[in-house]
């Protein structure tokens, strides 16, 4: 059933037309400096629609579906979810490294946002950038990492690369997850909120790995 309480609002027709790959693309772009856009739960329901049109249409084509309402594909959906991530980074990076003394001070005086970025230098100076991709799962991770990295003056060869892969992991777990819910449960709201919890559920898994502590260095022989 594709009808929220009997109140005709499905989930087909509130992502029909090419507009949802521009309300995708906008919400991503904006939601590193307005990390409270719900562009994470945008993607799956869009992606959710799409595979529910997709089952529809084959089951259209043996005769049990006589018309199918347009929904998003998958893959240029996965492709703006990326790359409207990847530019959303760089502009925060931007942004950051032109005022970063005067965000240096803004971040000093929280101390999360100063544990958060102390360990974001330490990881992209080890050349390691896992930290960087667990961060676009946890709430507002993505902008403290962002903005951190230009504040902070990192190098944007070392940030761009994880950044980019933090996208495409990220584009490709909200899409993955609507899909299956799609083909699971349908084009419903049911199938829907599904991927929606599991999105959640992966941004606190990644919210407590970030926060945990590093081990301490072995001493010095």
């Amino acid at each position: 059933m594709n009808v929220l309480d009997g109140t005709g609002w499905s989930l087909q027709s509130l992502t029909a037309g090419p507009w949802i790959y521009a309300a995708v693309t906008t919400s991503i772009l904006l939601d590193v400096f307005l990390p409270v856009l719900p562009s994470g739960i945008l993607v799956v329901t869009a992606a959710t629609a799409a595979a529910g049109a997709a089952t529809a249409t084959t089951a259209g084509a043996a005769g049990a579906v006589a018309e199918v309402p347009y929904a998003p594909a998958l893959l240029p959906l996965l492709l703006c979810a990326a790359t409207a991530s990847v530019l959303g980074d760089l502009a925060a990076y931007r942004l950051a490294r032109r005022g970063g003394t005067r965000l240096g001070r803004a971040v000093t005086r929280s101390r999360r946002l100063a544990v958060a970025q102390d360990r974001l230098g330490e990881t992209l100076a080890r050349g390691g950038g896992l930290l960087v991709v667990l961060a676009r799962f946890a709430p507002a991770g993505r902008s403290v990492v962002s903005l951190g990295a230009g504040a902070t003056g990192r190098r944007l060869r070392d940030f761009l690369p994880w950044s980019a892969l933090a996208a495409v992991v990220w584009a490709t777990y909200g899409v993955g997850l609507g899909w299956l819910g799609g083909r699971w449960l349908g084009a419903t709201w049911l199938g829907a909120c599904v991927p929606v919890l599991a999105l959640f559920l992966a941004g606190t898994l990644a919210a407590c790995v970030i926060r945990r502590p590093a081990a301490a260095p072995a001493p010095a022989a």
